[in-house]
């Protein structure tokens, strides 16, 4: 046992699993009450010993009993060894202890006292090329989750632009910025109406990762909605616990964003294009009003009923462009819903959508393994009757029944090509800290995308 590891824990299955701890007086001790205590805790002369029964434990649980034990230790400047388990369970376990210990910390003028002192965690028998991919995925979803916290009087939409601009450090992940004047050449209506109440331009940002070794032919293209900051523009929003958390509307271009990054870092032999439209929605200048007739870039005419359903009109523009690759297959994120709060929730994301079904229980598949889940819903076409208008070829706003359908359903008439809207209003931002997911910015669904693609 490495004498620098003051830590150490062990992830055990069974007894017999910790009969190689180093004191001979801790491993009968350890062993009465493997069954009876999910974590166990004990000093010896040269460390701090934690065995963690993982007997019953599926991985979110190892999740959280790291989350404990980083509870415990993220205050002690002393090294850590994990050890024990299978790659799984240990990788797991690497999970919960590195994003429990993410900060946000930027703001505070005594960040440094603030700041947890965990000095490193080690682990015996994972091999290093997994540890490099996992810490290359946390990393992903720990930028992710920074965007979200960001406040849009930092992050506005040409700083998001920017800071997707860095991502082009990684080798091979191409990324272009397109501003006003060539998003109106494109005859973008949907993003520019919803910018136009506002005093920063807007962006629309190309994500692309396209190895030599692609195993697809088509690109999957990844739609993720950047609206940095909303107020419900001319439909203004109540402020408490709704205006106030609105830096987080852009939750689904950070997932994609931080899917990008992940599967390019690590080298995944997939063809990916995430296209993120960006701008904040304001009621200022000459802010488009419910009433309005707007032609999005495919010419589809909108009637704009609720300024606040601005989600959907920037993410129709990017779908619409979407066409133009081709694609295997359209995924959408989006905090785009209250009604998806409503009906699930922070637990889950709602996905719907037409695309082939191998899709859909991968993306399942992905969800359940890392503990991001999907509910599906229903997509029937009887809710697209609802988004037609009386004035324009639709509205941007149903009867107020099943809105995280409706919404899906308006998206859809944009997509050319097989086509999946997830709404993730509900987990993409906590206002109360839930285990190693924290408050604030949850980074959710990069993991999840970043499995599933490594598995489609």
């Amino acid at each position: 046992m490495p004498e620098k590891a003051k830590n150490v824990i062990v992830l055990a299955d069974k007894k017999s699993d910790i009969k190689h701890l180093p004191c001979d007086k801790v491993v009968p001790f350890m062993k009465e009450g493997f069954d009876k205590e999910e974590i166990q805790s004990v000093k010896t002369p040269k460390h701090n010993m934690y065995v963690v029964n993982t007997k019953k434990a599926d991985l979110e649980k190892v999740r959280k009993q790291a989350h404990k034990i980083h509870t415990d230790l993220k205050d002690k400047e002393e090294e850590i060894l994990v050890v024990g388990g299978d790659d799984d369970k240990l990788a797991a376990f690497l999970e919960g202890i590195y994003l429990s210990d993410y900060q946000f910390l930027k703001y505070f003028s005594d960040k440094d006292k603030k700041k947890n002192k965990l000095k490193s965690v080690k682990v015996k028998g994972l091999s290093q090329k997994k540890i490099d991919e996992l810490k290359n995925v946390i990393e992903a979803v720990l930028w992710a989750r920074t965007l979200v916290n960001e406040p849009v009087s930092y992050l506005d939409a040409p700083r998001l632009a920017m800071e997707l601009q860095k991502k082009t450090l990684n080798d091979g992940l191409k990324v272009k910025v397109l501003h006003k004047k060539e998003i109106e050449d494109l005859g973008m209506g949907g993003l520019l109406a919803v910018n136009k109440g506002s005093v920063l331009p807007p962006t629309f940002t190309i994500m692309e990762w396209k190895p030599k070794n692609a195993k697809n032919k088509k690109p999957i293209v990844l739609v993720g909605k950047g609206v940095v900051y909303d107020t419900g523009g001319l439909s203004l929003k109540p402020t408490p616990h709704s205006m106030d958390l609105m830096k987080s509307d852009m939750g689904g271009a950070a997932m994609m964003a931080g899917t990008m990054d992940a599967i390019s870092k690590n080298k995944l032999p997939v063809w990916v294009v995430a296209l993120i439209p960006a701008t904040d929605n304001r009621p200022g200048k000459n802010a488009y009003a419910p009433g309005d007739i707007v032609k999005m870039y495919d010419g589809t005419t909108v009637e704009v009923l609720n300024t606040d359903a601005e989600g959907r009109m920037i993410l129709a523009d990017a779908i619409a462009y979407a066409d133009k690759y081709k694609p295997e297959v359209i995924i959408d994120a989006a905090t785009l819903t209250g009604a998806a709060v409503r009906a699930i929730g922070d637990k889950a994301a709602i996905v719907m959508g037409n695309a082939p079904r191998k899709y859909f229980k991968q993306l399942d598949k992905s969800g359940n393994k890392v503990h991001e889940r999907l509910v599906e819903f229903p997509f029937w076409d009887e809710w697209k009757d609802e988004m037609k208008s009386d004035i324009a070829d639709l509205k941007n706003i149903g009867s107020g029944n099943a809105g995280m359908i409706t919404a899906g359903k308006f998206l859809e008439h944009f997509a050319k090509q097989p086509y999946i809207h997830i709404d993730i209003a509900g987990p993409a931002f906590l206002e109360s800290p839930q285990d190693y997911k924290g408050k604030g910015g949850t980074g959710f669904g990069v993991r999840m995308l970043y499995d599933f693609f490594k598995n489609l």
